[in-house]
């Protein structure tokens, strides 16, 4: 008889894409998944899987290219994002239809964010679609919707490993997929104490690249976009706020995926992300006895 896992899909943008390889391998290795839970590129996958649409959506998002993204991307030059997500959500039609999420032959939960009221928001009922919509909304990049009144954005800004959806599930198993590797063991994470340019430095640094050189204090990078510092600040926080909930409720099983594999916005590079959630996947398992 094959084991039942409960799956907690993380957020993490384009690295969202190793979940497939996650999906595969369990497959592959006789696992029964008998609950799904993710936030923001999680509760996608989840919610295709969910489907029986993950096949069909890999074929897909494999076969995409840079210019292939760029076309999908529904520019905002004003309001609360950069991006409207709707040609993306429409394009995905294909693979989400119109199903309710309680008519889902395993159980499922979209996990997104009440701006307003700071606390999370589980879609167990009502349109997968529209679910998954809320839980992909990336504060500044993928605008924020509304729903029952509600001001919804991306899961992962309070659970970026949503696995308390999956507790009462009955599984033998339950596996989480974070997309923030864990700090490395030789990097401390207490605060680190430094010193900052004293007050005339600062003022020199506007002027002179000098003063920047002497007081170690200078300006962004030339080539840091606004997305590479919304995603690494994004990346920043999750892996702190899954580290600590995952110590609340830990997995039998945890996967996790390094933040440097891809930017949050590399949808371009699904078979790279794809073969290295299999690898991972793999080596966990093994790791595990299973």
């Amino acid at each position: 008889m094959s084991q039942r896992v409960a799956l907690a899909l993380g957020s993490g943008g384009a690295r969202g894409y190793a979940h497939i390889g996650v999906l595969q391998v369990l497959e592959e290795r006789g696992f029964d998944v008998c609950a799904v839970a993710g936030s923001s590129m999680g509760a996608l996958v989840g919610g295709v899987h969910a489907a029986g649409r993950l096949k069909a959506f890999t074929d897909w998002a494999v076969a995409l290219k840079r210019p292939d993204v760029l076309r999908l991307m529904d520019p905002k030059w004003s309001g609360a994002g950069a991006i409207g997500a709707d040609r993306l959500i429409n394009h995905l039609n294909d693979f989400l239809t119109d199903v309710e999420i309680e008519n889902l032959p395993i159980p499922y939960t979209a996990v997104a964010t009440d701006l307003a009221a700071r606390r999370e928001v589980w879609f167990q009922r009502g349109s997968l679609r529209s679910a998954i919509r809320a839980s992909i909304a990336i504060p500044g990049v993928i605008t924020p919707v509304t729903v029952n009144g509600r001001v919804l954005a991306d899961g992962g800004l309070l659970n970026p490993v949503p696995i308390e959806p999956t507790a009462a599930s009955g599984a033998d198993l339950t596996v989480a997929v974070s997309l923030q590797a864990p700090r490395p063991a030789q990097e401390p994470a207490s605060p680190v104490r430094a010193a900052a340019a004293p007050s005339w430095a600062r003022l020199r640094q506007v002027f002179t690249s000098r003063s920047a050189q002497a007081t170690g204090v200078t300006s962004a990078p030339e080539d840091l976009r606004i997305g590479d510092v919304l995603g690494l600040s994004l990346d920043a926080m999750q892996d702190l706020i899954a580290r600590y909930r995952m110590a609340g409720l830990p997995p039998d099983i945890h996967i996790a995926v390094p933040v440097s594999a891809s930017g949050i916005m590399d949808f371009h590079r699904a078979a790279d992300l794809i073969e290295l959630g299999r690898t991972l996947t793999e080596k966990a398992l093994d790791d595990a006895g299973y």
